[in-house]
């Protein structure tokens, strides 16, 4: 979508998830170095379920802009400038958290995953009642043991000296479905529901067209920030 078609309330969702992000990422700076005590890694607990929503928010989103921006025919030249954007910033997110985090540097987190999600999701553009199909299989074979990506963690993580613990690790089997329900979702413009346009809901909405940009420089600087106060 370019900046004069674009959807109000599919920004506005995405600015929502840029907040709830930026909420979580500052929660974790906090802790990391010692300003609150809180298990934010516990996979039961708040934190990994308010994490988990952000990021369903996040992939629900890959999936109805897909289909939005390619329903009426791939923009080529387009799709392959966001690919390499999202590759270049995957490769940043590796590179940085290997000397910020040694022990748990981030090899397959979610621009990772968007990478690749953008690359096979595509094909399944013409193709929405399908998705919800898959979506739903995915869903149930993921929930009842049936598809799980964990195999291919333990091939590749001795082969590749990958750590085994990471920061941000998002499973394909696990997530993939969203951005199919997603594309579903986009096609059918489950998404168009009313939402007042205010001096908020405009800021909000502003955050989520520039969801990209926000998630690459605030990490960083939170993260730079904290590390200066606590030195």
């Amino acid at each position: 979508m370019n900046s004069k078609n674009r959807i109000f309330e599919v920004d506005f969702i995405r600015g929502v998830a840029i907040v709830l992000m930026v909420t979580f990422h500052s929660v974790f700076d906090l802790n990391h170095f010692g300003y609150i005590q809180i298990d934010i890694y516990n996979l039961s607990g708040f934190w990994q379920k308010f994490r988990n929503f952000i990021v369903f928010l996040f992939l629900l989103i890959v999936g109805v802009s897909l289909y939005l921006a390619n329903f009426n025919g791939i923009n080529r030249d387009k799709f392959l400038k966001r690919l390499i954007i999202l590759f270049f910033g995957s490769m940043l997110i590796t590179t940085s958290t290997y000397f910020i985090f040694p022990n748990s540097w981030i090899y397959f987190g979610i621009i990772h995953f968007i990478f690749l999600a953008s690359i096979i999701g595509i094909w399944f553009v013409k193709f929405p009642n399908f998705s919800l199909f898959l979506s739903i299989v995915m869903f149930i074979g993921y929930k009842f043991g049936y598809l799980s990506s964990s195999f291919i963690f333990k091939i590749t993580l001795p082969i590749l000296n990958l750590p085994y613990i990471t920061e941000d690790l998002i499973p394909f089997f696990m997530w993939f479905w969203v951005v199919l329900l997603g594309i579903f979702i986009g096609s059918k413009k489950l998404f168009k529901f009313k939402i007042i346009q205010n001096s908020l809901t405009n800021k909000i909405s502003f955050l989520g067209k520039n969801s990209l940009l926000i998630y690459f420089i605030h990490q960083p600087m939170f993260f730079g920030i904290f590390y200066i106060i606590s030195r």
